[in-house]
């Protein structure tokens, strides 16, 4: 049983994920950018604007098209994505993604 748990928490430790890196996805900063576009500040460094027009007026993001509820955007430091209110908020794994494509 020790070798397990051992073995467990060593593959725990190791960050890996099928393979691959894991690379942590937390937001540390954003602003908001005309045209439904975010800037983000990660953790780690990584920065850019993200797009996300292509949300606007479709199901909760139907918000956004105010622009003042759109502006409301900041990092919510439960789960460090972005988030406007209380029932929208990102996926900052896909957020990191969209960054790097």
């Amino acid at each position: 049983m020790q070798q397990v748990i051992k073995n467990y928490t060593k593959s725990l430790l190791s960050n890996k994920c099928r393979g691959m890196e894991f690379k942590r996805a937390k937001i540390v900063a954003c602003k908001p950018k005309p045209n439904f576009r975010v800037w983000i500040l990660f953790d780690d460094g990584l920065e850019g604007e993200v797009d996300l027009s292509d949300l606007v007026g479709r199901g909760v993001f139907a918000a956004w098209e105010s622009s003042e509820f759109f502006n409301q955007v900041r990092v919510d430091p439960k789960t460090d994505t972005l988030a406007w209110g209380d029932d929208i908020d990102l996926d900052p794994y896909v957020l990191r993604e969209k960054l790097l494509s």
